[in-house]
């Protein structure tokens, strides 16, 4: 064990706070029915989901009904994707997203090409934006699904997602007008006898959009309504909670309860629990963990961002003053608050994690989820970073148990580290 730990990898996962797991410690032992199960410890069982989901759903201006539990970010944002383009292709085998979507989504996006789908790329500015005109542009009649991610695992930009709303819900409308007028001028001349479920029918509710939120949750405001999400993914690792739980809120206008009579298809097939969107004995601990996470995060959230904006900011001037060739990527001020993301020139950011690693110092060079992947990040290529400076970026995000003296430490190292790998490395 290293006699000093300073976790600065928090987008990848965070601690579990002692008071989500005190909430969740029962559920292992005492409280361990089956929910599905009709005795007393499955009813337990069943109304601590219950709760939890009553819960979820008042934090994000939601309906119980619209919470869907699954294992976490990744598989709600495979539900989103699959189930959607899947349940409502009839309608149209158009979906746009960005080019800087977690990969969870992007690498469902090359399934669903080679279902049939066409797939629209949106490219970002070199801050990671994606471009209002260009999205607006790229909406067709045949678009069933627009997913644009609140803000960015990597860069830690945050996209103007109520924009974005505004322009898919405007093009709703207009179309659902022009179709309207076309459906009446049919039916009155008398040329085409509709069936019940004509092409025509509910086409206002489409494109459907999605934001995968899982880094945004304890950070920004996250009614989904508000926001015009009409779907949003969130990930408890992302907010203290305990990992292998997440949910996918989903407006009822699209599940089997609301008034359409149609769902979304699942990915995951078996007892049916879920209301059929999500089969497997659920995890109880883990949704209760969720939701005490979830009411933690949502109390301390301005607090607590306000915090750390104060901490990055100076972590970041001190990066830059004491460091020369140094450049941040992504947005400046549409940014996460706990996000710093640079790039170090002569420093290749493998190297650097590593010796920082051996001071006890936990970083990153970009996602988690594609740690074994030694290509340069997607994302900051995207952002129109040269390939060697992506291979000298680094990651630091910072969390709820982060201190200035954490910070401090840091510096002295990573200073002593970087003249070190620059005066053995061939990288210029």
């Amino acid at each position: 064990m290293k006699s000093k730990q300073v976790y600065l990898d928090n987008a990848s996962t965070t601690p579990v706070d002692p008071r989500v797991l005190k909430a969740m410690l029962p559920y292992f032992k005492e409280r361990y029915g089956n929910p599905s199960s009709l005795h007393a410890l499955g009813r337990e069982s069943k109304n601590a989901i219950e709760t939890a989901r009553k819960n979820i759903a008042k934090h994000i201006g939601a309906e119980p009904e619209e919470i869907i539990f699954t294992s976490g970010g990744t598989e709600s944002d495979n539900l989103a994707m699959f189930g959607i383009a899947r349940a409502y292709k009839e309608k149209g085998k158009h979906v746009i997203v960005s080019g800087i979507e977690h990969k969870a989504i992007l690498d469902a996006c090359k399934k669903l090409e080679k279902e049939g789908f066409e797939i629209t790329y949106l490219d970002v500015d070199k801050k990671g934006l994606v471009s209002l005109e260009k999205l607006s542009l790229s909406l067709r009649r045949d678009t069933i699904l627009v997913s644009i991610m609140y803000a960015n695992n990597e860069i830690g930009t945050i996209q103007p997602i109520k924009e974005i709303a505004k322009i898919i819900q405007e093009f709703k409308t207009v179309r659902h007008c022009e179709e309207s007028a076309t459906r009446q001028s049919e039916k009155t001349n008398r040329l085409l006898r509709l069936p019940h479920n004509d092409r025509f029918n509910n086409n206002s509710l489409f494109p459907i959009f999605h934001t995968d939120a899982c880094q945004a949750a304890s950070a920004l405001p996250i009614k989904a309504k508000e926001l015009g999400a009409d779907a949003l993914t969130m990930s408890s690792s992302k907010i203290y909670g305990p990992k292998g739980i997440g949910c996918l809120y989903l407006n009822k206008k699209y599940s089997s309860t609301g008034s359409l009579q149609a769902k979304i298809e699942p990915i995951i097939f078996g007892g049916g629990q879920e209301r059929g969107l999500r089969s497997g004995t659920e995890n109880v601990a883990g949704i209760v963990g969720f939701s005490e996470a979830l009411s933690i995060s949502e109390k301390k959230r301005v607090s607590e961002s306000k915090r750390l904006i104060k901490l990055r900011d100076y972590f970041l001037r001190r990066i830059q003053k004491e460091i020369d060739g140094v450049l941040v990527n992504g947005d400046i001020k549409q940014r996460l608050p706990n996000n710093i993301n640079v790039s170090i020139k002569g420093v290749e950011g493998e190297s650097l994690l590593l010796l920082l690693d051996r001071y006890g110092i936990y970083c990153s060079t970009g996602s988690a989820c594609s740690s074994l992947d030694l290509s340069p990040s997607y994302v900051l290529l995207s952002i129109g970073l040269p390939l060697e400076l992506a291979h000298c970026s680094v990651r630091f995000t910072l969390g709820r148990y982060t201190k200035k003296g954490d910070i401090d430490y840091t510096m002295k190292v990573l200073v002593e580290s970087v003249k070190k790998i620059r005066g053995i490395s061939s990288i210029k």
